[in-house]
């Protein structure tokens, strides 16, 4: 027997009827403060609004749901970084179905606690690595030795198909108001995502550019498709976004994305969380990391998308609020507006008020400062954060911390420094 390896409209269709009374349709709203931002006319597809809070629900679904009624009787195994795991849950518990969900210690606590609750008694989560990758080797052993049924997050035809019935939306729902979409961008991790709205659109509205947005700190699939020409392994990955910090896509997704997407991006972590602060704040969208990928792309795109029909795919809306501080705190290192030395000062009366009248502006800030005065000392190490009222005041800035201490170390510059000392 041939096992298929590739999605067609015809997979999607069926799977929109398999997911019709199980994956809420999502809105896809016009947002007017993107458009009036970017001069154009910004559609976001919410799914940040499914049940689950992301699109993975439709594939985990229509995935377990493609098994036949003995395996599915023997139990499903997953292993994700939370959103998936969310969808695996929610579908075991629905069809009353036993599944044990491996997830990367690193898993924000909020979307473990989702899991459990759309789970409840069904599932059994265990968290264990540091990856996501590291997570699917344990999950993968532990199915063989338990003869189970594993749940691929995106190197699945029937999870791809599920991804891909939000593209199915998006075109009816578009054609309620009779709009044409320019290009259509959205999140890419393992490829599940990209794979099936790609394929979707290119049978139906072909001349949309579909844009794949990564991660900088882990574009695999641009790595893959665009500069080896073959699917590679990265050693080393930004974990940050977590929802879409994959080491390496699947061989289904990787044949799919050669042929659906026609332009790759990468977008900088801290960029992502300026996006999620002003999500919240313009909009009163919490987007999760990932979620906030396709919108964070458009700042790169806004020449060519200038006067045209965008749609945004929200991925997902599944933020820790706990990790709201380290976004602020990235954002701001990304749009240069905070600062972090290492100075020796000296140990005086009035030292600290010449360091502020000489060396800050009328409007910055100290929003750190570490000091402990030694009496056997002339000068004291002292680390200080600085958060400017401009990022162009940076190179001022710099120059008059190097005229109150010449040896001074700029620690935004030292990953190693920044993690141990900030």
């Amino acid at each position: 027997m041939t096992v298929k390896t590739t999605v067609s409209s015809k997979d999607i269709d069926e799977a929109f009827l398999n997911l019709k009374d199980v994956a809420k349709e999502t809105p896809l709203q016009k947002d007017h403060y993107l458009s009036h931002k970017y001069d154009c006319n910004v559609y976001l597809k919410r799914e940040d609004l499914q049940w689950v809070r992301s699109f993975k629900l439709r594939g985990a679904y229509n995935a377990i749901i493609a098994l036949n009624e003995k395996d599915r009787q023997n139990g499903i195994t997953c292993a994700s970084a939370g959103n998936h795991a969310q969808g695996v849950a929610y579908t075991a518990s629905k069809l009353n179905l036993t599944a044990v969900i491996f997830m990367p210690v690193t898993t924000p606590l909020q979307k473990i606690n989702q899991v459990k609750f759309f789970g409840g008694s069904n599932v059994e989560v265990v968290l264990t690595g540091d990856t996501f990758d590291e997570c699917l080797k344990e999950a993968l052993t532990y199915t063989q030795d338990y003869a189970m049924n594993f749940i691929d997050p995106f190197n699945n035809i029937y999870t791809i198909a599920g991804q891909g019935t939000l593209a199915k939306e998006i075109i009816e729902q578009s054609k309620e108001d009779d709009i044409h979409f320019d290009y259509l961008f959205a999140a890419i991790g393992g490829g599940g995502l990209i794979s099936g709205v790609g394929t979707y659109f290119k049978d139906h509205s072909k001349d949309t550019s579909i844009v794949g947005v990564e991660p900088a700190g882990a574009s695999s699939m641009y790595e893959s498709v665009v500069v080896e020409n073959k699917i590679v392994t990265l050693e080393n990955i930004e974990k940050f976004v977590d929802g879409a910090s994959v080491a390496r896509v699947g061989e289904i997704t990787y044949d799919i994305a050669q042929k659906v997407v026609d332009e790759y991006v990468q977008v900088d972590e801290g960029a992502v969380c300026s996006t999620i602060l002003d999500m919240y704040s313009k909009q009163a969208i919490i987007a999760e990391p990932a979620g906030a990928l396709s919108v964070s792309a458009l700042e790169q795109y806004k020449s060519k998308i200038k006067g045209k029909n965008v749609v945004c795919i929200v991925s997902g809306g599944n933020n820790d609020i706990n990790r709201m501080k380290e976004i602020e705190e990235r954002s701001l290192l990304f749009e240069e507006m905070k600062h972090y030395f290492i100075l020796n000062f000296p140990q005086r009366p009035g030292a600290l008020r010449e360091f502020v009248n000489d060396v800050l502006g009328p409007k910055d800030d100290i929003t750190k400062f570490e000091y402990l005065k030694k009496s056997s000392q002339n000068t004291g190490t002292v680390i200080i954060g600085i958060q400017l009222n401009n990022h162009s005041d940076l190179d001022n800035l710099k120059a008059n911390v190097t005229e109150f201490d010449p040896s001074n170390i700029y620690i935004n510059e030292n990953k190693m420094l920044y993690s141990l000392l900030i």
